[in-house]
């Protein structure tokens, strides 16, 4: 029998400022393993609390803070978003420009702190999944707290490898979870050639990974109410990611 989960409106106090953000967790008392989840550019709506809420059914804590706190307090968008139109590209700069790499790992302590602290969360290592954006987030995540985070999934992840000074992939050497990367065979932001580096680069690593592509999956596939979801590649993704929580989190 799945189990019902709690969700609770809440602020998470950063040393940037106070993000908003919401926590799912089953409502049986047990103090379960933690797990942040990071929304894709769209935020914190109800796809995203779908996804969560089937994640802390499965046995978990799951933190979604708004990371886009600096830009503006939830819903983050007030209009549709529709990629080319001027508004939607300067929305989209609004948010992520404030994500710099160094920004990101303060965010990304404060979030696994403020997580640690509560009742319903056992104290042991956490796992922290992204989304197209952020799957780059959930990997600087674990380099900014390798002693903290066991287990990092990232589907539909974009830019994960570029020849930027920053690109995430350089945060290998400092992580120490286990890693899984659910990858589209058509996506703009993550080509067959980034993925092959990318690749490369986890297997000079050295650590625990995974590298699946998704045929017939596009950018989003995982998310419902995105144009690009593909529904039996996405009950692929989610039995991934629950493979990986079991194996390094319980």
């Amino acid at each position: 029998m799945e189990a019902k989960v709690a969700e609770q409106q809440l602020e998470i106090r950063t040393p940037d400022g106070t993000s908003d953000g919401v926590l799912l967790t089953s409502d049986d008392g047990r103090r379960l393993p933690g797990v942040i989840f990071y929304t894709d550019i769209g935020g914190i709506r109800p796809s995203q609390r779908q996804m969560a809420g089937r994640l802390a059914a499965e046995g978990y804590t799951v933190l979604l803070p708004n990371l886009f706190y600096r830009t503006g307090r939830l819903p983050v968008w007030h209009f549709p978003m529709e990629f080319g139109e001027p508004a939607t590209t300067q929305r989209l700069g609004e948010l992520t420009g404030p994500l710099r790499p160094e920004a990101t790992e303060r965010d990304a302590s404060a979030y696994l702190d403020f997580l640690a602290g509560q009742e319903s969360v056992k104290d042991a290592p956490m796992g922290v999944v992204g989304l197209c954006f952020s799957g780059a987030l959930a990997v600087r995540t674990a380099a900014a707290r390798p002693e903290r985070v066991a287990a990092v999934a990232s589907f539909h992840g974009g830019r994960l490898y570029t020849d930027d000074p920053a690109s995430p992939h350089l945060a290998l050497p400092r992580i120490k979870a286990r890693l899984y990367f659910g990858h589209a065979n058509d996506d703009k932001s993550m080509p067959q050639e980034a993925i092959e580096k990318l690749n490369q680069a986890l297997e000079s690593w050295g650590g625990w990974y995974e590298s699946d592509v998704y045929e017939g999956a596009h950018h989003g596939w995982t998310v419902p109410d995105n144009p690009a979801y593909n529904q039996p590649q996405a009950e692929r993704a989610f039995q991934k990611l629950r493979e990986l929580f079991a194996g390094a989190l319980k």
